[in-house]
């Protein structure tokens, strides 16, 4: 008698599906490092500092390597209290062990972006135990805009949002600790983190661990225990910042009154607070920094509310929620202040596209990446059609405009492959938005990068700015690019004030300002000294008439809206 055996059920071909066999562990971590070097280190040389952050946080980091001060920041040589000091010391060591370049500025916000990525992988190992969701999760976190942008932007926000998520892990493992061994150890590591948070951006770190904690220990009864647990946390944050907290209070001692009220309670309150934005500034702005997911984000809420019950799951919708409405009731926004809410949406998206593969559903999915096939056919479309009526790109920059190609059309064709198979390709749009991030900031138009990036052409003229004994600037960016170059923070400044109004105000610092009224004076001075370098922005009226005060006798450079210009040393 023959026997067969019967055809697996959909059940059974789910219950395989997510059982997937083990050696999914052989090529899950190598893959994500991988992708990591391929999009995270490798674009990092691929272009010049942006201005104003990528300049700003540079010189500033590497002012503070060069002078020894490692206590209070100084921007230019000028007192600039906005930010602590923690942020500073990591891009500092980034340009100490790797040089003073583009690679060692920027290696700190890609180390803290690459470790984000794992945390979000440990994190959902820790919930889920199932190395195939974590892979998703780690693979949503990796390639969510702007988490994937600011990976390799300098600035603090990357480093904050690795302190903010690795508060998040601690207290999950604290949470679900098995002994009170475990349950110490996570408490003391999330002081840790809020303790380095605190140093890299301030009260902030502390208070997002609260406004999930409290909440999620209420549901679950279990307030004695964040009563017991919580003040070990305290300690350790408080071990970790007070050494910093009395040098600086020691050595600057306005630091923490302007701190406290200028970045805190005025940037939260204030009517006039820098970057005001309506309340819903953050919704839209949720949807776009989740590309090339965003489709994906009616499925990961429905899912998550319809299991809210579930202690994990609770969790990461609290700690999405109440930070996004805490980020939503600022008068001050910025984009990336959202970041911290990125890791817990990751960890519901992962969960939730797990279950459709589980289930073969793959409407959702294709839908998605439907979506981003309109959106980057219509990209295409419209680069065409600007090029063609009004040459953005000249006929030099062709290599940039191929970029742009290789970027829209891999865009297209990523997605396209989610669409035509996606239970098996679900995946693929991470490819299209790692070109995009790794390709597109160097395949900018000239106009953009003349604009935008003015540490280029200072490179270029740097032999004849290294012989000046004096140099004067009228933009901030421009400044900082010229100088973190040439690794000299006396840069003068010329009829510009902007963010550094606080430290000018400072008496000693009045003979760093330079007025339309008194800048001949300034001139026929500091001819008498040295050849003088002057980094002129011409973008305006004003600006225009800027140039016109200065000697007519120096050697002049232009690149689109920047002018460089060397005026030799006056004979006496």
């Amino acid at each position: 008698m023959t026997s067969h055996t019967p055809l697996p059920s959909p059940a059974d071909l789910s219950r395989r599906t997510a059982q997937p066999p083990m050696r999914i562990e052989r090529w899950l971590i190598p893959g994500l490092l991988l992708a990591f070097v391929v999009f995270y280190l490798l674009p990092l040389m691929s272009h010049g500092l942006w201005i104003p952050d990528e300049t700003r946080y540079g010189q500033i980091s590497q002012e503070m390597r060069l002078s020894g001060d490692w206590i209070a920041p100084h921007f230019m040589g000028i007192r600039y209290f906005e930010k602590p000091i923690a942020g500073y010391w990591m891009i500092a060591i980034g340009q100490a062990v790797f040089g003073d370049n583009l690679f060692g500025v920027r290696i700190a916000s890609a180390l803290s972006s690459g470790m984000s990525v794992w945390l979000a992988y440990l994190l959902a190992r820790r919930l889920w135990d199932d190395p195939r969701k974590s892979a998703a999760c780690a693979l949503f976190y990796m390639s969510f805009g702007l988490i994937a942008g600011q990976a390799g932007y300098a600035n603090l926000d990357p480093q904050f949002t690795f302190w903010a998520n690795l508060s998040l892990l601690a207290l999950w493992f604290a949470i679900d600790g098995r002994s009170p061994r475990h349950k110490a150890g996570a408490w003391a590591l999330l002081g840790l983190a809020c303790g380095m948070g605190f140093m890299t951006k301030g009260f902030l770190a502390g208070l997002l661990p609260v406004l999930i904690a409290l909440p999620y220990m209420l549901w679950q009864r279990r307030v004695g225990e964040l009563l017991r647990y919580g003040p070990l946390a305290v300690l350790v944050a408080a071990v970790i910042c007070l050494p910093w907290v009395l040098a600086i209070h020691h050595q600057e001692p306005d630091f923490w009154r302007f701190f406290f009220w200028n970045e805190h309670i005025r940037r939260f309150a204030a009517d006039d607070a820098q970057h005001a934005r309506p309340w819903w500034f953050y919704l839209p702005l949720l949807v776009a920094s989740s590309l090339p997911w965003a489709v994906l984000l009616p499925t990961t809420f429905v899912q998550g509310w319809k299991q809210k019950r579930h202690p994990a799951i609770a969790f990461l919708l609290i700690a999405l929620l109440l930070p996004l409405a805490f980020f939503s009731l600022s008068s001050g926004k910025l984009p990336t202040y959202i970041m911290p809410c990125l890791l817990p949406l990751a960890l519901l998206m992962g969960h939730a596209v797990m279950q459709l593969l589980d289930q073969q559903r793959g409407r959702a999915i294709r839908l998605n990446g439907v979506v981003n096939v309109v959106l980057g056919t219509a990209a295409l479309i419209a680069l065409l059609y600007v090029q063609t009526t009004k040459e953005i790109y000249e006929n030099t920059e062709m290599f940039s405009l191929s970029l742009v190609f290789i970027v829209l059309i891999g865009w297209i064709i990523t997605n396209a492959l989610q669409i035509l198979r996606p239970l098996l390709f679900w995946g693929a749009p991470a490819i299209g938005m790692g070109l995009l991030v790794a390709l597109l900031p160097a395949a900018m138009p000239a106009q953009i990068v003349e604009s935008k990036m003015p540490d280029p052409f200072i490179g270029e003229h740097l032999d004849a700015l290294d012989q000046t004994t004096s140099l004067l600037s009228n933009d901030l960016g421009s400044a900082s690019a010229l100088a973190w170059r040439l690794k000299r923070p006396q840069v003068d400044l010329f009829n510009t004030v902007g963010e550094l109004k606080y430290g000018l105000d400072d008496p000693a610092m009045a003979p760093r300002i330079v007025t339309k009224e008194n800048v001949g004076e300034w001139m026929t001075e500091a001819r008498k000294k040295g050849a003088v370098g002057v980094v002129m922005r011409v973008n305006s009226v004003q600006e225009i008439q800027e140039v016109e005060l200065l000697p007519v006798d120096g050697k002049r450079y232009q690149r689109g809206n920047l002018q460089i210009l060397i005026f030799p040393k006056s004979q006496p």
